[in-house]
């Protein structure tokens, strides 16, 4: 008697095979200041709907954000283009890991029925970090802005890009194709680089965001980090004068909350009143907005702050 396995049928390998033989780390208990609720109205169905029938990908749930309940009940969703599969292995995400698969052509239109369907006033997009592709992906974001200009001219694209990492002429793709805003996440400190974000460069990172300021300088420009990681405030506040060196608009600081025993743990919950201490100090020091809560995330609230943007450069021009 011949016993056939079918190995192909169901796919038991871990979510990140590179952490699965890490020793398990511990899980702190979350402050009252963290807790969120739980969704599940009519309308984060719609917008599960629409996600679901388009075969997209969101980062909302890939990620395991905290706000996915709030944002998609209000019809917003960040997208994940290129595949559920990164070619990265940072120790703080949660997004599968692995060999992704090969582009999808039909995803830019995919994408821009979506944002239609959804009469999304602000969309944002953003991708696994695809080092297996020799553009790093930058046609396709190109190709996703065009699709959504075609469909929404009118919908404002915000894009969160990987880092383009010895891509050369890839940063320059996505920039031709005018997103409103460019972002780009140095995600913590540079000391912390090699333990959190190994397959990155910090000071690359910086100077991709000095870059398209260099290319187009009325585009905005965003970058975001994540505290509790065990960096110290003088580190913060240096690397808000990297990214004020760069010209960056915007930044965003939120509280890193780690997705399983696998992952990088949580060294400390920052208290809400050190992001308001943050907040005042980056302001200070010349960004145009900040956002620095516990809860903060890169695309939460993407419109309502892409609004107040264009209103800060106006009121900082005198118009």
């Amino acid at each position: 008697m011949a016993v056939v396995l079918d190995l192909l049928a169901r796919d038991v390998r871990p979510r990140h095979p590179e952490k699965a033989h890490r020793p398990d780390q511990p899980i702190q208990r979350k402050p009252d200041w963290i807790r969120v609720k739980a969704p599940g109205s009519a309308a984060w169905a719609e917008t599960n709907r629409i996600v679901r029938e388009n075969k997209l990908v969101t980062v909302c749930e890939e990620a395991g954000c905290p706000n996915i309940g709030e944002c998609w009940e209000k019809k917003h969703a960040t997208f994940m283009i290129m595949g559920d599969t990164c070619t990265r292995a940072c120790a703080f995400c949660n997004v599968k890991t692995g060999l992704p698969g090969a582009l999808d052509r039909h995803e830019p239109e995919h994408v821009a029925i979506a944002v239609e369907k959804l009469a999304l006033a602000h969309v944002v997009i953003t991708s696994v970090d695809r080092d297996d592709l020799e553009d790093g992906g930058a046609a396709h974001f190109a190709a996703v802005i065009r699709a959504i200009r075609t469909r929404s001219p009118g919908t404002t694209v915000e894009v969160l890009t990987p880092d383009f990492l010895r891509k050369d002429g890839a940063l320059e793709v996505v920039v031709e194709a005018k997103p409103d805003v460019f972002n780009h996440n140095l995600e913590t400190v540079p000391s912390k680089y090699l333990t959190v974000r190994p397959g990155a460069r910090y000071f690359h990172s910086v100077r991709l965001l000095q870059r398209v300021k260099e290319l187009d300088s009325a585009m905005f420009t965003k970058s975001g980090i994540m505290v509790g990681l065990g960096e110290e405030r003088n580190e913060v506040l240096q690397l808000m004068d990297d990214l004020r060196s760069a010209e960056v608009d915007f930044l965003t600081i939120g509280q890193y909350l780690q997705p399983t025993r696998k992952h990088h743990p949580v060294v400390r919950f920052v208290p809400p009143d050190e992001f308001k201490g943050y907040e005042a100090t980056a302001y200070a020091k010349g960004f145009l907005l900040v956002s620095a809560t516990p809860l903060t995330r890169s695309s939460h609230h993407a419109g309502d702050d892409f609004a107040k943007l264009k209103a800060a450069r106006l009121a900082k021009l005198g118009r």
